[in-house]
């Protein structure tokens, strides 16, 4: 009779691991370490045209979005260095996670491209979308549904400008919205409510698009609400929200910064 063979021993309470899950593609590209090694180009990018581009040296005003606004305030006593903060907590939020899950500090770099390539192939759907609505709507300008962050008179920066803010929509409206909003909402429904996590997981991503999509600017020139404009955004609002469970952080600031790109550099209407 052949000997048995000897198990592997695994810690108490510990879960099998299965066959080939610790380098699948779709488990490392939502890690944190991943993540943050993926993002920690577009937070460098940000950093240096917010000084570059977006800083007024006569006035020492820096034209930021509003999202990155909403975390400023919490630093402001550390005066203007408070200005570079958000970008610290984002990479610490990503390490302190890092650090709970008990992960490797092993970092499987062909996953970094392979993620600005799925990033680009989930940004084409929500271009698709914006381009389509204007021909099943004439009244409507393409302008207005590629409209960018809540920044007034946005069109008249420079391209490097631009760009800077398209970048840091995509880190820091996604860090508002989707990682604080959604688990925000998720608790309140789940813990404080007591309903399921999939009705919790839906009512977040719900709730998350419709305060996303309030705020930005919905108003036409004339002072009239934007009735499509609040439309695309709460479809991308719900679209980005759905990506973020499925897909994880990272893939979402991908898709977020690229379509920004798309509306305030490449188009002709960002010009």
């Amino acid at each position: 009779m052949p000997a048995a063979k000897r198990q592997p021993k695994t810690k108490p309470g510990a879960k099998p691991c299965q066959a080939g899950k610790e380098f699948a593609y779709a488990d490392l590209s939502a890690r944190p370490l991943h993540v943050l090694v993926f993002l920690a180009p577009l937070l460098v990018l940000y950093e240096l045209g917010s000084i570059l581009y977006l800083s007024n040296p006569s006035t020492g005003a820096v034209e930021t979005i509003s999202a990155r606004r909403m975390i400023s305030t919490f630093f402001e006593a550390f005066g203007a260095f408070g200005l570079y903060l958000p970008g610290l907590v984002l990479a610490t939020v990503l390490i302190v996670w890092h650090v709970l899950r008990k992960d490797r500090w092993t970092v499987h770099l062909p996953v970094i491209p392979v993620m600005a390539m799925e990033s680009i192939v989930w940004t084409i759907p929500l271009v698709v979308v914006a381009s389509l609505i204007p021909y099943l709507l004439p009244a409507v300008q393409l302008a207005h549904l590629f409209d960018g962050p809540a920044t007034s008179d946005i069109h008249r920066l420079s391209r490097e400008a631009r760009m800077t803010i398209a970048i840091g929509a995509g880190l820091y409206e996604e860090l508002v919205f989707r990682v604080v909003g959604i688990a925000i909402v998720h608790l309140v429904v789940v813990d404080v409510l007591g309903a399921s996590k999939r009705a919790g997981a839906i009512a977040a991503v719900v709730v998350s698009a419709v305060a996303f999509a309030f705020y930005h600017n919905l108003r036409t020139a004339t002072g009239e609400f934007n009735i499509p404009l609040a439309a695309f955004l709460l479809f991308a609002g719900l679209y980005f929200g759905l990506l973020y469970i499925w897909r994880g952080f990272g893939i979402v600031v991908g898709v977020h910064a690229l379509y920004d790109v798309v509306a305030l550099v490449l188009l002709p209407s960002g010009q």
